[in-house]
């Protein structure tokens, strides 16, 4: 059974619902799957922990529908109950007739929505709210609410009435204002478990309020309530590319160096998994306490905060030294976002500045506003090292890679010569021009890959680029 938690809009509060009944359902005995909709990595942490497995991103601009329908699929089948966290507003998105949206979603994958709704200054006016949402789209399945930041049992009580009156959706539960509810932000969203010495009391929290507050029995009967339009999972894997994503892993030949701590964590699991099917072993190394890179052919330093730990990561001066050394010589490398800053020459924030890596000619600095922000588009160029995948998909513009970005860093003082691997065709990169600076065989860029079809199938191009590298290496010694 399954279903999408989705709100009226965001900052509803349905992430603190989400990560809620996430950890209740566990507590329960059963094996819960979450799901993200959309370009996310930190919400999926939280789910994930409190789930205790992987969360899955599901999202409209980086795949296909059939991608979305065999991940979602592949992985609902082995849980009891699978939550999908929509984003925004349940109509939110870019397309005006909603083929993006979380009821898009909802719709394609055949799942039962419950809406969060935010009642914060709102009594009477809730009905109209819901009869609306109800009504706009049909074909979407709502099958209750949850009520969020209610100030009172007097205020409950007038919301639940206006919502039996006028509507017929049902009340599945009730939270009330807590300000220990509320996750703590930042500038780039919610702050990671790992950041947080008490994220595992926050989720314990977050459950003991959605175990006091909402019918979990009546969340169950509702989340297999489903329809029975979801395409079965062979006939959607059919439709993928043979050795991506949905295949086997291929026996290990090339060992890829993965940077895993603190500083960077932005990692999709199927990513993770795409490089291994394409033949990586992983290694994951941390760069603020380990002095030695592991043994490794290359080496792939995902996005994260390393402005919040630059004077941890300046301080390492014998692995930033190794790093450095190994991109000269020609190491291969791919590095998002903050791992394009961390390989820069320093970082620059709050008043501090600290030296970084240097293999790439320019600074970082960080400022108070995004300066890229939202749904990418980037075109190839000649410049870019990876061989391109040969193999046609469906739904897909071979020439074109749909990515994310979400950055407050900006770099300063770029060597005039640089040369970048893509042409900015939607979104910002490194000057709303240009992204993916080329170096030698390292890539680094401000935008984030997905291991799809729409999203360039990075991983199987990385390890066919690493292999490539390493069979040079060997016949030049030889």
């Amino acid at each position: 059974m399954f279903l999408l938690i989705s709100a009226a809009h965001k900052s509803s509060g349905k992430t603190t619902v989400s990560i809620g009944l996430a950890a209740a359902l566990k507590a329960r005995g059963l094996r819960v799957q979450s799901f993200k909709k959309g370009p996310d990595y930190i919400d999926p942490m939280w789910l994930a922990r409190a789930s205790g497995r992987p969360c899955y991103n599901l999202d409209f601009h980086t795949q296909t529908e059939a991608e979305i329908g065999a991940l979602f699929t592949r992985h609902n089948q082995h849980a009891d109950v699978s939550l999908i966290e929509g984003n925004k507003g349940l109509h939110d998105g870019i397309d005006l007739e909603g083929r993006d949206s979380s009821a898009a979603l909802a719709k394609l994958i055949g799942a039962p929505v419950v809406l969060v709704i935010d009642a914060m200054g709102i009594t009477r006016g809730i009905a109209p709210l819901i009869h609306g949402y109800r009504t706009f789209d049909r074909a979407v399945a709502i099958r209750g609410v949850i009520l969020n930041r209610v100030a009172s049992a007097r205020h409950e009580s007038k919301l639940r009435q206006a919502i039996e009156h006028y509507t017929d959706l049902p009340v599945l539960g009730s939270i009330g204002r807590d300000p220990s509810l509320v996750v703590e932000e930042r500038h780039l969203g919610l702050t990671t478990p790992d950041e947080m010495t008490a994220f595992d009391k926050t989720i314990e929290r977050l459950r003991s309020v959605v175990e006091q507050g909402v019918s979990l029995d009546r969340i169950l009967e509702y989340g297999r309530s489903v329809s029975e339009k979801l395409p079965a999972p062979a006939t959607l894997e059919q439709k993928l590319p043979s050795g991506g994503t949905q295949g086997t892993a291929a026996q290990p030949d090339v060992r890829i160096a993965v940077a895993r701590d603190t500083a960077f964590g932005f990692y999709y699991p199927d990513d993770l998994a795409a490089l291994q099917e394409a033949g990586a072993k992983l290694i994951f190394f941390d760069t603020l306490r380990d002095t030695q890179l592991p043994q490794a052919d290359g080496i792939f330093i995902g996005g994260g905060f390393p402005e919040t730990q630059m004077q941890a990561l300046a301080a390492n001066q014998a692995l930033k030294s190794q790093i450095r050394q190994s991109a000269e010589k020609g190491l291969p490398i791919y590095a998002e976002c903050g791992g394009l800053m961390y390989l820069t020459r320093s970082i620059s924030w709050n008043s501090e500045k600290h030296e970084m890596v240097g293999f790439i000619p320019a600074d970082t600095v960080m400022h108070a506003t995004p300066q890229g922000r939202g749904l990418v588009v980037l075109e190839e160029t000649d410049v870019l090292p990876w061989p391109r995948d040969g193999e046609a998909i469906s739904g897909a513009d071979p020439r074109r890679i749909c990515a994310h970005e979400f950055h407050y860093a900006a770099l300063e003082n770029l060597d005039p010569a640089t040369r970048f691997a893509y042409k900015v065709a939607r979104g910002h990169g490194i000057d709303e021009r240009h992204d993916g600076i080329v170096k030698g065989n390292m890539l680094a860029s401000f935008s984030h890959q997905r291991a799809t079809a729409r999203g360039g199938l990075w991983a199987r191009r990385f390890v066919t680029f690493v292999r490539l590298c390493k069979r040079m290496a060997v016949a030049t010694k030889a």
